[in-house]
């Protein structure tokens, strides 16, 4: 059996699908013949928790921790609840105090590439001890956070051990990324270090094909995309929802605002009454103010169900229930190969998917071709209202439903298949 060392930050008790993505790929890991050994940060800081995850992960994993120090918590003296959307990744573009903007400069510029970057040299000394004595073969690092590449980097140079880089994100095209004020020689360093984990890696995994052809203009080394997926095995019960209900899981920020999705609506509403007695916008996550503020203005107010941060357990029964699942994206060429985590949750969910983002959008195509909703970009208004109305007719009739094809490579059993894949190593 191959023992493989996965390097991560994210873990449970943290949440979100970045969490998710390698407590997968362990849990299956074993049915290929591959014994993954862990490694993470004994005291993170972890902005979002979910509890409910720590129950699936496998008894027998083997887990080694070394302590971190982390900035952020020495800046939550200053402002908890700035120095949690910071580290969150939630960048406000307007009316940025002076706080925001000196923390936000001080991250850029100070903390290259991020604020975790302190982890790596006391996890490359404890590293290069632990993996001799337990006979690993193979390392696999997962960012972001993009500091814990260059902890493989560095255990690649010193043992000469194959490394495999996988990237849930882009690292210096990622939308946040020109949020951070950075100086000039910090966005050079930037790259420079992006450049250097893409080039140092033996093989490099991404989540897009849009990131693996950005990647492939700076490296010749091999890139597979291996999605993000939904787990097949989910147990609970969910009955439909009686209202017309519209639902979004996850953050819903500034950036992601549907506007001409609101208006739509609020046409429908006005024009409708049965629609307008139908109609639910279930939002479970965190909603921006800005977002809140368009959907008052377009009198959607008495539709809105608050519903926060759920365990995942619960927000999968929910995605179960609605009628129609929302996903939305940023309208900008930055985010064409953004794909949510929650997408393929979404499809497992056999719920119509109701698509919002930039043209030529990935997830729009994968939608189109598993025939799981519809994608529009942000400018769309009769097309979109047009398909409203007819999914709400076949609401009325009882028969809201979709037939989705090919979405089985999503589950995340065959995704760890395609990773056991990049663990062959025949002519290393």
């Amino acid at each position: 059996m191959q023992k493989v060392l996965i390097i991560t930050y994210y873990w449970p008790p943290a949440g979100g699908p970045g969490v998710q993505r390698w407590l997968k790929f362990v849990k299956y890991l074993q049915d290929f013949d591959v014994e993954p050994v862990l490694y993470i940060p004994e005291n993170p800081h972890y902005p979002i928790q979910d509890a409910s995850l720590l129950e699936e992960i496998p008894p027998s994993l083997s887990i080694l921790k070394r302590p971190i120090f982390e900035p952020y918590r020495a800046a939550r003296f200053l402002s908890p609840k700035k120095t949690k959307r910071i580290s969150s990744g939630i960048i406000k573009t307007k009316n940025q105090s002076l706080l925001e903007k000196t923390m936000l400069w001080v991250r850029g510029n100070f903390f290259i590439p991020d604020a975790r970057k302190y982890w790596v040299r006391p996890s490359v000394k404890f590293l290069s001890e632990a993996i001799g004595k337990r006979g690993i073969e193979t390392i696999i690092t997962t960012g972001p956070p993009h500091s814990v590449h260059l902890i493989g980097h560095a255990l690649k140079k010193e043992l000469g051990i194959r490394w495999l880089a996988d990237f849930r994100d882009p690292w210096t095209s990622i939308g946040y990324h020109r949020k951070l004020r950075l100086s000039a020689s910090s966005q050079k360093k930037h790259k420079d270090l992006e450049r250097l984990v893409l080039n140092g890696a033996d093989k490099i995994i991404v989540t897009s094909q849009t990131t693996r052809q950005e990647f492939e203009t700076i490296t010749k080394k091999p890139i597979s995309v291996i999605t993000n997926g939904y787990d097949s095995n989910y147990q609970g019960g969910a009955h439909l929802d009686e209202r017309f209900t519209i639902s979004h899981i996850g953050s819903l920020l500034t950036g992601r605002n549907p506007k001409n999705l609101w208006k739509v609506l609020s046409d429908l509403a006005r024009e409708n009454e049965v629609f307008r007695t139908s109609l639910q916008l279930e939002f479970i996550g965190l909603v921006s103010q800005d977002v809140l503020d368009s959907l008052y203005r377009y009198e959607l107010a008495p539709y809105i169900k608050l519903r926060g941060y759920v365990p995942h357990a619960e927000a999968v029964r929910r995605q179960r229930r609605s009628q129609i699942l929302l996903l939305v994206e940023i309208d900008s060429e930055e985010t064409q190969g953004i794909i949510p985590g929650k997408l393929f949750e979404y499809m497992a969910a056999q719920r119509p998917i109701l698509a919002v983002g930039p043209e030529r959008w990935e997830p729009g195509k994968i939608i189109e071709r598993t025939q799981t909703g519809v994608a529009f970009d942000h400018t769309g208004h009769s097309e979109l209202k047009n398909v409203l109305l007819e999914w709400f007719s076949a609401f009325r009739k009882g028969n809201l439903q979709i037939a989705s094809k090919d979405i089985a490579q999503y589950s995340r059993r065959a995704l760890t298949k395609k990773l056991v894949e990049q663990l062959q190593w025949e002519s290393y």
